[in-house]
């Protein structure tokens, strides 16, 4: 099987995401981790270096570091930089157990007759903003009780690791649900959560330590990817792929937002990372979701490729899945971005590959068969 069958077939794997610390987070328009180790193992070497400009949720950041390449991501969320650095940050069995232990600890004190005067600086956080209707309420202060006892653990990765644990609860509750999550099942999933999470991040370190991995080899940044080449030494150590998932022109997605109760959005995973936020949807999307006139997207994605094409070797190669909101008249501009930037498409060995998205959000799924639910992969190559 040539190169491009292996990754047309890895680009239809329909599984759910899962496997190592893939689970962590649900972040939006993940790729496969098999389609993004498909593309590191076919398009790069050990020892290489692998770039994503667009981390998200580190799918492609953490399939590079394991397959023993360098990775260099970035993301002009901080969500997303605190994200990559939990799922691949390796932590020592006690200090797992440790967070294990205080999940089980903390689920038992959640309860709306806890004092909320202990609790009263992080319930008025800006960042809970649409958490206080009635129906989201018990689940508000459930959050608060688990940050209030964050200090009970003793370093700051395994904080870390808990407030991802809070997170996705808190994601699984609270974004687009279609009923009230009842306090007593949010304790249930909390404490569930905990256990298959240290389960997942144990099965991550026992793989770090034995293939002798290095921290020093993984760079995450928060920036905008136009700027990626001025965070880092690529004049003599340039990548030989960048694997991504840029944003998609024309269609509404939100990287920084919840919808919660009747779609409401809220910066609650902020909160609960406590990382900054204050920017708008069209900061993490090229361009507002009311916009009409699509042109600033494609002066951004040239922009931005440019920037990335000042860190890949000559020849190396960019492999992208996107989607768009008029396909046929989208795609041909974005491929004319890609050409200003400085990247050829690889046309003469393999036929675009399309897919139709799986696993989406049940509002999604209620549109039917949107451009959005189908995506392309292109491969470039650097000119």
């Amino acid at each position: 099987m040539d190169i491009f069958s292996q990754l047309k077939q890895s680009a239809m794997d329909s599984r759910q995401v899962e496997g190592l610390t893939h689970s962590f987070y649900r972040y939006p328009a993940r790729f496969s981790p098999e389609f993004a180790a498909a593309a590191i193992r076919l398009f790069s070497e050990p020892g290489d270096l692998v770039i994503d400009p667009f981390m998200g949720g580190a799918t492609s950041i953490l399939e590079g570091f394991v397959s023993g390449r360098r990775v260099y991501g970035c993301d002009i969320n901080s969500l997303s930089v605190f994200i990559a650095k939990v799922k691949t940050t390796p932590l020592s069995n006690g200090a797992i157990d440790n967070v294990t232990t205080w999940a089980d600890e903390v689920a038992d004190r959640m309860s709306f007759r806890y004092p909320t005067a202990d609790l009263e600086e992080i319930l008025n956080d800006t960042r809970a903003k649409n958490l206080s209707l009635p129906s989201a309420r018990p689940l508000k202060k459930a959050v608060a009780i688990a940050l209030h006892w964050l200090d009970e653990l003793a370093t700051s990765t395994e904080r870390d690791f808990a407030r991802c644990l809070i997170l996705k609860t808190s994601q699984w509750a609270f974004d687009n649900r279609k009923r009230t999550t009842p306090l007593s099942e949010f304790r249930e999933r909390f404490a569930s959560n905990a256990h298959e999470m240290a389960e997942e991040l144990k099965e991550y370190s026992r793989l770090y330590r034995r293939e002798k991995l290095r921290l020093c080899d993984r760079t995450l940044v928060q920036c905008d990817a136009a700027d990626i080449h001025k965070g880092g030494d690529f004049v003599g150590d340039k990548a030989s792929l960048v694997v991504t998932s840029p944003p998609y022109p024309g269609i509404h997605m939100l990287y920084h937002r919840w919808q919660v109760d009747g779609r409401r959005e809220s910066p609650a995973p902020y909160w609960i990372t406590d990382s900054m936020d204050g920017q708008g949807a069209s900061y993490y999307t090229f361009t507002g979701r009311r916009r009409n006139d699509l042109s600033p997207y494609f002066v951004k994605v040239t922009e931005t490729m440019a920037g990335v094409r000042q860190c890949l070797k000559k020849g190396g190669h960019v492999v992208q899945m996107v989607a768009f909101a008029e396909p046929e008249r989208h795609l041909r501009q974005y491929l004319r971005a890609m050409n200003d930037a400085g990247y050829d498409e690889v046309k003469e060995t393999y036929h675009r590959i399309r897919r139709e998205v799986p696993n989406r959000k049940w509002h999604a799924n209620f549109k039917g068969k949107t451009a959005a639910a189908r995506e392309v992969v292109l491969v470039h190559r650097a000119a």
